[in-house]
C-alpha cells in the first residue's frame, strides 16, 4: 500500500506492507535510525516518536496509520544548528548513559512538557512511566526533564 506522512517537516510517499509497523518505516524507509526498537511489545519505549504532536510507541502503530499525519523523531528537534531545550538539558545534566533509550526518553518528555509545561519530580517520573532505562537510576533524566521545564518557561 502507498503512504504519505509528513516526517521531521518533510512529506515522504512509499510503498509499503500493510503490517509494516511505524519504527520500521522510520527507521529502514526513511532512514532514521534514532528511533531505536527495544521490546516490540510496547514495554521499554525505546521507540517513542510524536504521531500528530501526541506521544506514540512507534512499534504498535502502522505505517499504514500514519498516512496523512506528521511524524516528528528525535532527528526532527533540533533547528537552525541548536539542539532542542530537552536534547540540550539532556547533555548539560548527564541524562543518558548508553544512549539507546535517549531518543524515546526525549520525545517522552517533549511530548510530556508540552501538556504539562512545569512539571513536579513527581509528573515527571509519572510521565516516564512506559520508558524503561536499563543503565541509570532515571535521577539525571528526571533532572534534565526539569532542567528543560526551567529553560522553556
Amino acid at each position: 500500500m502507498k503512504v504519505s506522512v509528513r516526517v521531521n517537516g518533510h512529506d515522504m510517499t512509499a510503498d509499503v506492507e500493510d503490517r509494516m509497523l511505524l519504527v520500521h518505516f522510520l527507521r529502514d524507509v526513511a532512514g532514521l535510525t534514532a528511533t531505536n526498537v527495544g521490546c516490540d511489545t510496547t514495554s521499554c519505549g525505546a521507540c517513542t516518536v510524536l504521531l500528530d504532536g501526541e506521544s506514540v510507541k512507534s512499534c504498535t502503530v502502522l505505517a499504514a496509520q500514519a498516512d496523512g499525519r506528521a511524524v516528528t523523531t528525535v532527528e526532527g528537534l533540533a533547528g537552525n544548528g541548536e539542539m532542542h531545550p530537552v536534547q540540550r538539558a539532556f547533555h548539560e545534566q548527564h541524562g543518558l548513559q548508553c544512549g539507546f533509550c535517549t531518543p524515546g526518553m526525549v520525545m517522552a518528555i517533549v511530548s510530556l512538557l508540552r501538556e504539562n509545561p512545569h512539571p513536579t519530580e513527581e509528573q515527571v517520573r509519572a510521565g516516564l512511566e512506559g520508558n524503561l532505562c536499563r543503565c541509570t537510576g532515571y535521577h539525571n533524566i528526571v533532572r534534565a526533564a526539569l532542567a528543560a521545564a526551567e529553560v522553556a518557561s
